[in-house]
């Protein structure tokens, strides 16, 4: 794949960029490790001083940052513009907990005197330069999740970003080195995904992070686990929205359109299957259809756009061949399913009802503007719909009966659930999946240990 921006808007080419060398490479690679034993012994003070100054130049380029991420990958641009804030929200958060979520802990005295301590503790130490893989869905967004927590525990990062975002990869470069960062601290490699597995092999880079596909998520896991280096995998969802007879049903309704549509339908966290108990199936259905039909799609860069295209042509044709093998299998349209004509990989709004465990939509992710509806007769069919899925990233649960929450809190299988909400990433909460949906937590104070030296220290009496 070339590393270009392609406006999917209109599929014109804007801008080619050639693949970085192997000099190019090595010379960062140098870098990063030099970099690194300065780096790791600054201050948390120093790095957040850091951090808060790419927080607030990010907020000066706001309006630049999202129409290059409109231009790149289509997302309409009031989103954009609310993923460069977002971006910056979560710098400032790390910038002002990470000193206290990586303090030292010491253990009570008692636990530790029969080692022969007079004293002990815990010290989380960086480990190194860290890759990170990265895909163009929130080419912003996935990038600082890392880079915030990693940078601020005195790691320093290198960005292998999708290669159809290349505009908003050298721009992060330059974002951190503009705080103020080290040169080395942050640098972008612009290379193809095949170049991926010899920098994971170098033995400078020390771990890795990946959001993306399964079979990137299996190469660089495989590759990582040959070298026994440390990885946190993302690998997208499948989730369930479950919607039981005591919720708001009118508003469970609404939220799940927006919920599916985020971002164009390109979300791992999006709500893509939605289970609806038997008692309030039809009122639901009813709503949600009429609301997914009512959806603006066309131009990004319009402010009444809700619906842009599809990041790529390959993308819509992926959606395409699940929602036309789910249609020859039985599928009701209940609106959308056609692609409509004209330039632009666009993609209407799609719901598709009576889904069986045959059909590939059943187990796989439609990335994309493309809902499926379940019927539940009761709670435990509920939970047996939603946990059969290969994915497990997170889950939605609208009810006001709170031993049903207890029960869906026990028994699904998601890395997350959202009660009476939409599914969504904060800096303060951890963020990740279970089956295949990855391993590992970003986000947090579990994220910002994930890629930390767990040291114990002892003091002997």
């Amino acid at each position: 794949m070339p590393i270009a921006t392609v406006n999917p808007a209109n599929g014109e080419t804007l801008k080619t960029y050639q693949a970085m060398g192997e000099e190019e490479v090595e010379r960062r690679l140098q870098l990063a490790e030099a970099t690194f034993r300065t780096y790791r012994t600054t201050t948390f003070d120093e790095r957040a001083r850091m951090l808060h100054r790419a927080a607030d130049v990010l907020d000066e380029d706001q309006d630049e940052v999202a129409r290059m991420l409109t231009t790149e990958m289509g997302k309409p641009l009031r989103q954009a513009r609310a993923e460069a804030a977002k971006c910056a929200k979560a710098m400032r958060w790390y910038a002002d907990n990470a000193a206290d979520l990586l303090a030292d802990e010491e253990p009570d005295a008692s636990d530790v005197k029969d080692s022969g301590a007079s004293r002990a503790l815990v010290r989380y130490r960086p480990l190194g330069p860290v890759l990170a893989v990265m895909p163009w869905n929130f080419p912003l967004w996935q990038v600082v999740r890392f880079a915030a927590p990693a940078l601020m525990a005195g790691n320093v990062g290198l960005l292998k970003h999708a290669s159809n975002v290349p505009q908003t990869a050298l721009y992060l470069e330059d974002l951190f080195h503009r705080a103020g960062f080290p040169e080395g601290a942050f640098q972008t490699l612009l290379i193809g995904s095949a170049a991926v597995d010899d920098v994971l092999r170098d033995e400078r880079v020390r771990a890795a992070t990946l959001t993306g596909s399964e079979p990137a998520g299996r190469a660089v896991a495989s590759t990582a686990g040959e070298m026994i280096k440390k990885t946190v995998l993302e690998l997208g969802g499948s989730d369930p929205f479950v919607v039981m007879p005591s919720a708001d049903v009118e508003r469970a309704a609404q939220v799940a359109v927006t919920a599916r549509v985020q971002n164009n339908g390109q979300s791992c966290i999006a709500a893509k299957r939605f289970i609806v108990h038997t008692d309030v199936y039809d009122a639901f259905a009813e709503r949600f259809t009429a609301g997914m039909r009512a959806l603006t799609v066309g131009d990004p860069m319009e402010d009444g756009t809700d619906v842009g295209p599809l990041a790529s042509e390959q993308g819509r044709t992926d959606l395409e061949e699940l929602v036309d093998d789910a249609v020859r299998s039985g599928a009701t349209v209940l609106c959308g399913g056609e692609r409509p004509d004209g330039p632009g990989w666009f993609y209407p709004p799609t719901v598709l009802a009576d889904i069986t465990r045959e059909m590939r939509i059943h187990r796989e992710e439609a990335f994309g503007p493309v809902a499926t509806l379940y019927r539940a007769a009761d709670l435990d069919e509920a939970v047996l719909i939603a946990n059969d899925s290969p994915f497990g990233l997170s889950s939605n649960v609208w009810t006001r009966d709170e031993d049903e929450v207890d029960r869906f809190v026990r028994d699904l299988e998601a890395g997350g659930v959202f009660v009476n909400g939409m599914t969504a990433s904060h800096p303060g909460l951890p963020f990740g999946g279970v089956k295949r949906s990855g391993y590992g937590r970003e986000l947090s104070g579990h994220g910002i240990r994930e890629f930390c030296n767990i040291t114990t220290v002892w003091h002997g009496a």
